[in-house]
């Protein structure tokens, strides 16, 4: 289990420059993106006033894409490795941090090449060989977690597939949690961000578990960032499901509701660190292909420069599908999250990570698993319908004709589908697709 460093409350991106200076940092590398730069007295303000009362030198990279790719990454190393910078800071949503984390990544390892460390089949999946800088994550969306995890998602263009970096070793210093960043968020940023938080506890929650991942690796670098699920994973997910149910909805239809999105801000940190150790499945392993492979979409609510589906909803939009398939795997788990989503209070149960259901139990697993994720799949859709998420991917401008692009995006997304409860296979990723093309 991998810890994560975290200072949660509103006004902590004021003591940045002194956790600069205390890292030993005497010029960082500042990561943003423009809508983050362009705000006045903003957080970039705070950091770089931080920074000058403290003495520490700043280089601002604002050039960050919405949903990263090969060529941005390539754009920030070069930019770090150019200003000789011995510490970072990230400032704004997942792009931002995960951009950061590929910037420290190969300016502290500057003779790699870039798919060293890339997740295998798309890259050579090489054990990052040492520490990199410190690293400061200051998140400005309430929803990628990236803040606790060791993840650095982006495009790869020449397949048109989505992929990344995974590496304990890539977790920042410190994550700053300041729910003052996120008050200027959208509500249709809001939502999205809302619903990757969502996916990510409940895909933690009913991963396979860490005992049946497979065989131990011959040594401890070599063992993946996601373990399967696990007993500590499993309280993170579960509170900030619980977070989730009673304040998701608020914290979009009120952004001046400061409790909803104080709390929001936390869900987001506590899914950050169930999802960066037990690690997610299916609801992102086909977003991948969805963001990736858009028709045209520009959802409502973001101005980027070119088409764009927002990660929180192209991970939810196969969701209810995906969990009325899982359900038999886990359904008490799925009855749960659904319990949980619904308002309810279950009792904390505790998990048998040994052996499996009894043979009595086994007979009536199916069944109950069918309503288990039934249950979960009904609550999804009624959040999703509330909050206006699009009626599938019909209305992102697919068609069934784009199932096999889809597919095949999908498939090379092995770091996640070896998480998916009974694997995923060309067929059973085509029959969710379908699933997905219409969702109420």
């Amino acid at each position: 289990m991998a810890v994560s460093n975290i200072r949660f409350g509103s006004g902590a991106t004021r003591e940045v420059g002194h956790d600069l200076v205390a890292a030993g940092v005497t010029h960082a590398f500042v990561v943003t993106d423009r809508t983050i730069a362009a705000l006045r007295g903003g957080p970039l303000d705070v950091v770089l006033a931080a920074a000058a009362r403290v003495g520490v030198r700043v280089t601002v990279f604002d050039d960050v894409s919405i949903e990263p790719t090969d060529a941005s990454f390539a754009a920030a190393i070069a930019a770090a490795k150019a200003a000789g910078v011995d510490g970072y800071v990230a400032v704004g949503g997942g792009s931002v941090m995960d951009t950061a984390k590929a910037a420290n990544l190969y300016t502290t390892h500057r003779d790699a090449e870039f798919l060293d460390f890339v997740n295998a089949p798309v890259g050579k999946g090489l054990p990052v060989p040492g520490p990199v800088k410190p690293l400061f994550a200051i998140p400005t969306t309430a929803g990628t977690g990236s803040e606790t995890t060791g993840v650095a998602i982006f495009d790869y263009t020449p397949l048109h597939a989505k992929t990344g970096i995974a590496s304990r070793l890539l977790k920042p210093t410190l994550g700053i949690v300041d729910p003052v960043n996120m008050r200027s968020m959208p509500p249709e940023v809001a939502a999205a961000s809302g619903f990757d938080v969502l996916c990510h506890a409940l895909e933690s929650y009913t991963a396979v578990p860490f005992h049946r991942r497979g065989a131990a690796p011959a040594k401890p670098t070599l063992r993946p960032a996601y373990q399967g699920a696990n007993p500590i994973s499993d309280v993170w997910c579960t509170q900030a499901l619980r977070l989730l149910a009673k304040h998701f909805v608020a914290s979009v239809k009120d952004r001046a509701d400061d409790e909803a999105v104080e709390a929001m801000a936390l869900a987001a940190t506590y899914a950050g660190v169930g999802f960066g150790n037990a690690g997610v499945h299916l609801c992102h392993g086909m977003s991948y292909a969805i963001s990736g492979c858009n028709p045209g979409y520009v959802h409502p609510g973001y101005a980027p420069d070119k088409p764009l589906v927002p990660h929180g909803i192209s991970v939810v939009l196969s969701a209810p599908a995906i969990f009325r398939l899982i359900g038999p795997t886990s359904p008490e788990r799925h009855a749960e999250a659904a319990a949980i989503l619904r308002g309810e209070n279950p009792p904390v149960r505790v998990y048998a990570y040994t052996g499996g259901p009894s043979p009595a139990r086994a007979a009536t697993r199916a069944d109950a698993g069918a309503d288990a994720g039934a249950a979960l799949a009904e609550r999804l859709l009624h959040l999703m319908d509330v909050l206006h998420v699009p009626d599938g991917l019909g209305a992102l401008g697919y068609t069934r004709g784009d199932i096999p692009a889809l597919v095949a995006g999908t498939l090379p997304q092995a770091r996640v589908l070896n998480l998916a409860p009974g694997g995923a296979t060309s067929e059973s990723l085509t029959r969710l697709f379908e699933a997905g093309m219409k969702v109420y």
